[in-house]
């Protein structure tokens, strides 16, 4: 643990902290900056259908409940990122420009998520933009203006808004501590806490000594959560690897030990962002087609109303499925980003074997059923904790504190991605300071 005292020593640490505070600040001020001609009553009540709506503007920190022109957040850089990073499996010329092309690769594929976040980031404008366009609740739509003028300038805007918030999450990396782009998604979740807070007291008032034994017990199991994701999180499996020794003139070398370390969560956050996401697309759409066309087609208010019967969030069906799915997609990107041929194959060329197992094929074959036992561990706490938060409220009854399984490993993730961080420095620092 990185003692504060020689955290505020370092001029170093102390000027990234100060550029991740000031980026901070000025994505809390982007995100107050609204758009024109949107009528807030009948946004927030088209919000309230639609629960993607409500995981989407976590992210946000209330950009997209205010409309303002990071709307959209960063989610379309992360779409985009994780794109880029699963075409590098399919396409060989990624894959060789991210494993063999250094500096200038990266660069390189920074260069094309960028281009794809543009281009992403333009087709959700126009579809949100003309779909709201619409909208109609009630006696007045979304927009309070019309024309293709103020349509354009609105897609332009919330582009605009994104473009700005990937440029400042990239500069916050640069300049500062930790994955910028995390850093920005910390925010948004983080700034939604205190409006949380206060609704869940003010209820607490109304109702009485009761609700606030709920919220304690609320506190204690959201207390063991973070502790299960701390845990999960930074344990991993540490697998003995041996160098040969070397003879060169009269000298040896090599004959050193190490390990290979396999974290247990290596899927991260993502499965769950995918799952959440398909779970949610069905009823979202719907929703959004009946209000946009229900009043003119009965069909499709029908189909709206047994979609959000058949995808309801508190339903033993729907949970179920969502840990069936968070599963599936824990195996599937931890294959992605774990590529057990290719290490065994780094271990072959650099000399390194394991203790008891040839190289080659026996050390994939072994690494393969290694890491399938581990990656089994992170999909059952993964699936556990995803369907958690429902069955937590419903038994609490605390409705007032949204609590999010993604949001809380992001929350933990940054939050121990930055003390590592920070301790490495002051690591580096120490080492300096011995040299000189």
């Amino acid at each position: 643990m990185a003692n504060p005292v020689d955290v505020l020593k370092s001029d170093d640490i102390r000027n990234r902290l100060m550029w991740v505070f000031i980026g901070l600040a000025i994505f809390v001020l982007i995100v107050h900056v609204g758009m024109p001609g949107v009528n807030k009553d009948v946004w927030n009540a088209l919000l309230s259908k639609g629960e993607l709506f409500r995981f989407l503007g976590m992210f946000t920190g209330g950009a997209l409940n205010n409309f303002s022109v990071a709307a959209m957040g960063i989610t379309p850089y992360i779409n985009a990122s994780i794109i880029i990073q699963l075409l590098t499996v399919v396409i060989p010329q990624l894959k060789e420009l991210q494993k063999e092309g250094g500096e200038q690769g990266r660069k390189e594929i920074g260069r094309y998520t960028r281009l794809l976040t543009l281009f992403l980031a333009t087709l959700q404008a126009i579809f949100m933009t003309f779909s709201l366009a619409r909208y109609s609740g009630g006696n007045s739509g979304v927009f309070t203006m019309t024309g293709l003028g103020f349509y354009v300038m609105v897609v332009v805007a919330m582009v605009t808004g994104t473009m700005l918030l990937m440029w400042l999450g990239e500069l916050m990396t640069d300049k500062g501590i930790g994955n910028g782009i995390s850093m920005l998604i910390f925010g948004g979740i983080v700034l939604r806490f205190p409006d949380y807070l206060v609704t869940s007291l003010q209820v607490a008032n109304v109702q009485g000594a009761a609700y606030y034994v709920s919220l304690s017990i609320f506190a204690l199991i959201l207390v063991a959560l973070v502790a299960g994701i701390v845990f999960i999180h930074l344990g991993m499996r540490k697998i003995p690897i041996q160098y040969p020794r070397r003879q060169v003139g009269n000298r040896m070398y090599g004959g050193q030990s190490s390990y290979l370390p396999i974290r247990v969560n290596n899927a991260g956050v993502i499965s769950i962002i995918f799952a959440i996401s398909i779970m949610y697309m069905p009823n979202t759409v719907t929703q959004v087609l009946n209000a946009v066309w229900g009043g003119t087609h009965p069909s499709i208010a029908a189909l709206a109303a047994n979609v959000e019967h058949i995808f309801n969030p508190r339903g033993v069906i729907y949970n179920l499925c969502y840990a069936a799915l968070v599963i599936f997609f824990t195996y599937f990107y931890s294959a992605i980003t774990f590529n057990v041929n290719d290490v065994a194959d780094n271990l072959k060329k650099s000399g390194g074997f394991i203790p008891g197992i040839r190289p080659g094929r026996p050390t994939a074959e072994y690494l393969e059923k290694v890491f399938s036992r581990i990656t089994f561990i992170s999909a059952i706490f993964l699936a556990v904790l995803a369907v958690a938060p429902t069955y937590i409220m419903q038994l609490t009854k605390v409705n007032t504190f949204f609590l999010g399984s993604t949001s809380l490993l992001i929350i933990v993730g940054v939050a121990l991605d930055v003390m590592q961080q920070i301790q490495a420095r002051l690591t580096l620092r120490h080492y300096q300071g011995f040299m000189k």
